[in-house]
């Protein structure tokens, strides 16, 4: 089956996939379909049919007999759904059922075993695979899953952006480092991805920001979850909408193509675009001569026995680049994430010096 989000032309709308996080009874399930149907917004049906928690005891999902359930919606709805599988079990049972999107989730991609698992199940079936960032923010983890599952075949594979765990993060649920993502759009520039602003959210009142800013970077679409009783809802609570409130949502994003045929705008943007090729031309020459700044006095530490790391130097020129850089609208974070990585490459030369 060739999935509508693998054959997309550019003016398709985003592409929505909604549904509850846990399917907990056949009513629930169909109620909510259907409600989701009926705004017209939505090009695929999820439930969660397997919902391993952190800890036991917890709500851990209704196992195979919510397929049916599942199954009944589509054909109620004449709409596609998707289910999350970690196991080959998983995998035989949706088959069986007639699912038409299987997802890999974050707990799953994190673990090779796993993900080859599902691959050697799916060798030879055709059947679209999204899936999802691992858990923490390690890219390759996230590659080497799509790699397992394209040697085994599968021909339809796409990408979910989930967010990351990450200590101390308050603002989400899961961090949405979008630079990972954006990377990974990078090296894989055909290959669909949405974003799942649920599980980066963690809550409702910011759903509609991260729908949308994952629109403005170029993603095929969104997977949002409702219900059709988000406050009684047996799992993620707090995160999902009823239909209505999603068909809301979803009218007042902002749909932006990744290109135009209008000559005035192409010959504008090629214009502001060879500026900053220039600019980051002067910046990378300025690097490096930055660093050759840096082993001289890698030398000169090395000549008079003198540590590489000296953290008040280090202090005065964080405070000195942030104070300059709020000065023409550059955020501290930047600032330090930027000096960060050209801190430690002078680092690296140094001891280079220090070790010839």
């Amino acid at each position: 089956m060739q999935s509508a989000l693998f054959n997309r032309q550019p003016d398709d709308k985003p592409y929505l996939i909604a549904g509850p996080c846990s399917a907990e009874t056949e009513e629930q399930v169909l109620d909510t379909c259907q409600r989701l149907a009926a705004t017209g917004k939505v090009q695929a049906l999820r439930a969660g049919i397997w919902k391993p928690r952190t800890k036991p005891g917890g709500f851990e999902g209704v196992g195979t007999k919510g397929l049916p359930w599942l199954k009944k919606a589509s054909e109620l709805t004449g709409l596609p759904i998707a289910v999350e599988v970690a196991t080959a079990k998983h995998v035989e049972d949706c088959l069986a059922f007639g699912v038409d999107i299987l997802w890999v989730g974050a707990r799953t991609t994190g673990n090779p075993f796993s993900v080859q698992e599902i691959a050697n199940v799916l060798r030879g079936v055709q059947v679209p695979v999204l899936v999802k960032n691992p858990i923490h923010p390690e890219l390759e983890l996230w590659v080497g899953a799509v790699e397992r599952l394209q040697k085994a075949g599968l021909e339809q594979v796409g990408l979910i952006h989930r967010g990351f765990s990450s200590y101390g993060n308050t603002d989400f649920r899961n961090a949405p480092m979008w630079h990972l993502p954006i990377e990974m759009k990078r090296r894989h520039p055909d290959m669909p991805m949405l974003c799942d602003p649920s599980h980066i959210c963690g809550r409702r009142d910011t759903l509609f920001t991260v729908a949308q800013q994952a629109l403005n970077l170029g993603f095929e679409g969104n997977m949002i979850e409702s219900h059709q009783d988000p406050d009684a809802a047996w799992s993620d609570a707090k995160q999902q909408i009823t239909p209505e409130v999603l068909r809301d949502l979803i009218e007042g994003l902002v749909w932006r193509h990744e290109t135009t045929n209008q000559r005035e705008f192409l010959t504008a943007l090629s214009g502001l675009r060879e500026q900053i090729n220039q600019i980051d031309a002067e910046i990378i020459q300025l690097l490096g001569r930055r660093m050759g700044v840096a082993e001289k006095i890698g030398q000169y530490k090395k000549e008079n026995d003198i540590t590489i790391l000296q953290t008040s130097r280090w202090n005065e020129v964080l405070e000195r680049a942030q104070r300059q850089g709020s000065s023409v609208g550059l955020t501290h974070g930047f600032v330090e994430q930027y000096l960060a990585a050209v801190h430690l490459e002078s680092i690296n030369r140094q001891n280079s010096v220090m070790e010839q």
